[in-house]
C-alpha cells in the first residue's frame, strides 16, 4: 500500500497505544464522568476507569467544537449531543493529526494507488477505453483498503442521520450493543452497530463494517433474538455484494473511474446515495445465504421471519429450515442488557 493509504495507516499506528484522561458527556442531560480514552481501528475508544467500553467514535466523522481553545471538545455529531474534554496537550495533537490524515480530501498526483496494483493514472484511462463497465466497478472494489472502506462508511452515516436524526446514545445502550455485535458477528468484526431514531425499517450494512438499526428493531421485540437476527441478516449481505459496489453504480462510470484514481467520490454521491436507502427498505438475501449465516453464529432464524412476517408465510423457510430448531443455544443477551439497549432511544 503506497501514498496516502500508506500515511493514514502510519498515523494509526503511531497513536494506537496512546491513552489519556478525559471528561465524557453521553448527552445534553447526561453528567461528565472521568473516562479513559484511545485510539481503536480508526475509531475513538471511550472507557470507563476499570476499561469497560463506553462508546466507540468514527475519527473521519469526529468534531472539534472548539477550535484553538483548551481543553479541547469533541463530538461524533454536528449538534454536539455526546462531547468529550481533553486537556492532554499530547493527545489532543495527536487526535488533530488523525482527523486531519484520515479526512484529506484533495485529489493529489498518484494520492492512492491502492495495494500493489501500480497501475498510473495514465494506464488506467487507456484502459478503461476497453473495459465493460462491469469490470471497472469489480476491478475497483478489489483495491479500496480498509481504512478508505471506514471513511466511507462514516461519511455515509453521517448523511444518513441527517435525514433520520443523530443516533441514539447512552451509556449502557451502547454497552449493550457492543455486546449484541460481540454474540452475533464474533469478536474479529469491524465497525460498529448504531441505532436511528427513523429512517429504513430493518438493518442496513455500511462499507467498514457500521451496522445501523432502526429504533424499532431493538424497541417492539420482545426477545433479543429478533435484533441478533437482523444484524446477522444486514452482515450477511457482503457475502453476495460488496457494500461500496451499490454507490459506484449509482454514481457511474466517470464518479467510478474518479474514485479509481484519486480516491474520491464526487461531493454529493454519498448524499444521494443515503436519500435512496432512508427511502426503501434493505433487500433480503436468498435463505440459503441467510440460514448458513444463522447457523455460523448459533442465532435462530425463526425470531427475524416472523419479525419480517407476522405471519410467517413469506418466511416459511426460514422457520422450518431454522438450524437451531429444537437446539439450546448461548445467551445472546442478559436481561439487563436487553433493558438498556431497549430504552437507548429514550422518549424522543
Amino acid at each position: 500500500m503506497t501514498g496516502n493509504a500508506s500515511a493514514k495507516m502510519t498515523a494509526l499506528r503511531e497513536y494506537q497505544h496512546l491513552e489519556s484522561g478525559g471528561l465524557w458527556r453521553a448527552d445534553t442531560d447526561a453528567q461528565r464522568r472521568d473516562v479513559i480514552v484511545s485510539f481503536g481501528d480508526a475509531t475513538l475508544v471511550i472507557s470507563d476507569t476499570a476499561n469497560r467500553p463506553l462508546s466507540h467514535w468514527s475519527l473521519p466523522a469526529v468534531a472539534r467544537l472548539n477550535s484553538g481553545t483548551r481543553p479541547a471538545l469533541y463530538s461524533p455529531d454536528p449538534n454536539g449531543t455526546e462531547t468529550l474534554e481533553i486537556d492532554d496537550d499530547y493527545m489532543i495533537d495527536a487526535i488533530e493529526k488523525v482527523r486531519i490524515t484520515l479526512g484529506k480530501r484533495q485529489p493529489r498526483q498518484g494520492r492512492l494507488r491502492w495495494l500493489s496494483f501500480g497501475i498510473s493514472t495514465a494506464i488506467v484511462l487507456s484502459l478503461i477505453l476497453f473495459w465493460l463497465p462491469n469490470a471497472l466497478t469489480q476491478h475497483t472494489l478489489t483495491v479500496v483498503p480498509a481504512v478508505k472502506r471506514v471513511e466511507i462508511g462514516a461519511n455515509l452515516l453521517g448523511h444518513i442521520q441527517s435525514l433520520t436524526g443523530t443516533t441514539c446514545r447512552a451509556p449502557l445502550g451502547n454497552q449493550a450493543l457492543r455486546r449484541l455485535q460481540l454474540r452475533s458477528l464474533g469478536p474479529d468484526a469491524p465497525g460498529q452497530i448504531v441505532v436511528l431514531p427513523a429512517g429504513p425499517s430493518g438493518a442496513l450494512y455500511l462499507p467498514g463494517g457500521i451496522i445501523t438499526l432502526n429504533r424499532a428493531v431493538v424497541e417492539d421485540p420482545e426477545d433479543p433474538a429478533t435484533a441478533a437476527g437482523h444484524v446477522v441478516a444486514a452482515a450477511a449481505r457482503i457475502m453476495v455484494q460488496d457494500p461500496i459496489e451499490p454507490i459506484l453504480r449509482q454514481a457511474g462510470l466517470r464518479a467510478t473511474l474518479r474514485f479509481l484514481t484519486t480516491g474520491d467520490l464526487p461531493p454529493d454521491t454519498l448524499q444521494s446515495y443515503a436519500e435512496v436507502l432512508v427511502a426503501s427498505s434493505p433487500e433480503r438475501v436468498s435463505d440459503d445465504v441467510l440460514l448458513s449465516a444463522f447457523a455460523a453464529a448459533r442465532i435462530p432464524s425463526t425470531p427475524l421471519a416472523y419479525d419480517l412476517d407476522i405471519t410467517g408465510e413469506k418466511t416459511i423457510s426460514l422457520i422450518e429450515a431454522d438450524p437451531l430448531l429444537g437446539q439450546t443455544f448461548p445467551l445472546i443477551l442478559a436481561d439487563e442488557d436487553w433493558i438498556s439497549l431497549q430504552g437507548i432511544c429514550g422518549s424522543r
